[in-house]
C-alpha cells in the first residue's frame, strides 16, 4: 500500500506498529547475546573454589579472579559508547561479542594466576560493550509504552547466563576440572557471526547522522516485518529532534545533564558493589559454612534464579508507578533482603529462601537503573551515556570482590561479611531520591529530547 505521510518521527513510526514480529526477533537476538554475556562473567564464581586450590591463593587474590574481567570492563565499556554513537550499534556490538570470546579460550590453558588475570582484563574489553549496546538497542527498536518492560527483559537474558553458568560448572567441574568452562565459553564467537549478518542497525542511529534514506529503510524493514506492507515515506519529512550543541563524554558532565549522570552512575555503582560481590563470594561462602560443593552451587543458581524473575517484574512496576519510585524502593528493600541473609542460621531451607529473596531485591534494584540510562541522553550521545554509566558501575563490582575478599581475611564471620552490603544499597536510594528527579515514563526518546532542547534553550 502506497500512502504519502505528513512529518513524521522515528519514534512515532515504530510506536505505530506497537509490539511486533520485529520487536521480538530483536528481544531473541539481543537475549542470546546477553546469555552469553552473563555465563562469561559468572563462570568464574562457580570455578573460583578449584582456581583457588590449584594456585595456592590468598583470600584478595581469590576475590581478584572476578574483579579482572570487571576491570576491562570498565575500559571496554568506556570505549564502546563512543565507538557505538560514531559508528552504529550493530558493528560495535557484533565485535565485542567475537572479541572476549576468542580471549577467554586461552584461559583454558592458563598455567598461573597472572596469566589469568591479563586473559581475563582483555576478555574484558570485550565483554564491556555487550551490556550497554544492548540497552540502548532495546530502547531504540521498541515502542514508547513497552521500553522499560523490554530493556528490563533484556537484562534478564543475563542472569539466564549466570543460571546456565552454575549447569554447566556443577555439570563439567567435578569429572574435567574447571579449565573446560573457559574452552566453552569461546561459542559466542559462532553467534557473533551470526549477528553481523542478521541484525540490522537502528533507524534512530541512522536517522541521527543525517542517513535518513537508510534510516526508512529500516524502518521500513520493521513495517514489512509487522503487517506485511510498506508506506512510502518521503525521507524530506523525517523530523529529527534538535541536536545537542556538546556530544560525546563531555556532554554528560554539562549543566543539562550533570544531575541525571550522578544519578544512574551512583545507584548503578552502589547495585553492582552489591551484585556482584554477593555473586562472586556466594558459593565459597557456602562452602566455608559447611555446605557440600552442590549446595552451595545451588543456593547460588537459585539466587540467580530469582533474579531472572527479578528482572522482568522490575519492568511491569517501572511502566506503573514511574522509574524514579521503582528505583528509589528497590534499593531500600534490598537493604532489607541483605540483613536477613546475613541473621540466617546455618539450615540450608532457610538460607534458600532468604537468598531467593535476596537474589529477587539485589537485582531488581540494578535492573531499576537501566531504563533511565538510555531516557536520560539524545541518540547523539545516547550510548555514550549507557556505556559510561555501565563502565563507571563496573568498578563497583570490580572491586566489591576484593573489599569482600579483604574483609573474609579479617576473620570477621559470615554475618559480617553480608552485613556491608547495606551501606551501598541504601546510597542507592539516596542517590536515586536525589538526582533522578526527572520521570521519563511514557515519553517517547524524540518527546524527551525536544523537552530537552527547549530546558537547554
Amino acid at each position: 500500500m502506497n500512502e504519502k505521510v505528513k512529518n513524521y518521527t522515528v519514534s512515532e513510526v515504530i510506536d505505530s506498529f506497537g509490539v511486533n514480529k520485529f520487536t521480538w526477533k530483536v528481544f531473541f537476538f539481543l537475549g542470546f547475546a546477553m546469555v552469553f554475556d552473563g555465563y562469561d562473567y559468572m563462570i568464574v564464581s562457580y570455578t573460583m573454589p578449584q582456581i583457588k586450590a590449584e594456585w595456592a591463593l590468598s583470600a584478595v587474590q581469590t576475590g581478584s579472579l572476578s574483579s579482572w574481567s570487571l576491570f576491562g570492563l570498565i575500559i571496554g565499556g568506556a570505549i564502546a559508547g563512543i565507538l557505538s554513537d560514531k559508528f552504529g550499534r550493530k558493528k560495535t556490538l557484533t565485535f565485542s561479542i567475537g572479541t572476549y570470546a576468542l580471549l577467554t579460550i586461552p584461559i583454558y590453558f592458563a598455567p598461573s594466576f597472572p596469566f589469568f588475570a591479563v586473559f581475563r582484563v582483555l576478555a574484558g574489553v570485550g565483554l564491556g560493550a555487550c551490556i550497554p549496546v544492548v540497552t540502548t538497542i532495546f530502547s531504540e527498536s521498541t515502542p514508547t509504552n513497552r521500553r522499560a518492560l523490554f530493556i528490563t527483559f533484556g537484562m534478564a537474558w543475563m542472569i539466564v547466563g549466570w543460571v546456565a553458568a552454575g549447569l554447566v560448572a556443577t555439570a563439567v567441574v567435578p569429572v574435567f576440572g574447571w579449565r573446560l568452562c573457559y574452552l566453552i565459553g569461546g561459542i559466542p564467537f559462532l553467534y557473533a557471526c551470526f549477528l553481523f549478518f542478521k541484525m540490522h542497525e537502528t533507524a534512530y542511529w541512522f536517522a541521527n547522522k543525517g542517513r535518513n534514506r537508510e534510516a526508512l529503510e529500516i524502518l521500513a524493514h520493521i513495517e514489512k516485518t509487522a503487517t506485511g506492507k510498506v508506506t512510502e515515506r518521503d525521507p524530506n519529512l523525517l523530523v529529527v529532534p534538535p541536536k545537542p550543541k556538546i556530544v560525546g563524554p563531555r556532554a554528560l558532565f554539562t549543566k543539562d545533564y550533570r544531575k541525571i549522570t550522578a544519578g544512574v552512575w551512583i545507584t548503578y555503582f552502589c547495585g553492582c558493589f552489591t551484585v556482584y560481590g554477593i555473586n562472586a563470594w556466594l558459593p565459597s561462602l557456602m562452602l566455608e559454612k559447611g555446605f557440600e560443593l552442590s549446595s552451595a552451587y545451588g543456593l547460588a543458581i537459585a539466587q540467580n534464579g530469582a533474579a531472572v524473575i527479578a528482572n522482568c517484574s522490575t519492568g511491569f512496576v517501572a511502566e506503573i508507578i514511574g522509574r524514579r519510585k521503582n528505583l528509589i524502593m528497590s534499593y531500600f528493600i534490598s537493604a532489607g533482603a541483605v540483613a536477613l541473609v546475613a541473621f540466617a542460621p546455618t539450615n540450608f531451607a532457610i538460607l534458600l529462601f532468604t537468598n531467593i529473596f535476596m537474589g529477587f531485591a539485589i537485582n531488581y534494584a540494578i535492573t531499576a537503573v537501566q531504563p533511565l540510562m538510555a531516557e536520560g541522553y539524545p541518540t547523539e550521545f545516547r550510548n555514550t551515556g549507557v556505556s559510561w554509566c555501565q563502565a563507571f558501575g563496573r568498578l563497583g563490582g570490580a572491586l566489591a570482590p576484593i573489599v569482600a575478599g579483604a574483609v573474609i581475611g579479617l576473620g570477621l564471620g559470615f554475618t559480617m561479611s553480608f552485613l556491608f552490603y547495606i551501606i551501598p544499597c541504601v546510597i542507592g536510594a539516596i542517590a536515586g531520591y536525589l538526582f533522578v528527579t526527572r520521570e521519563t515514563k511514557g515519553k517517547s526518546l524524540d518527546q524527551l529530547a525536544e523537552e530537552q532542547s527547549k530546558i537547554s534553550a
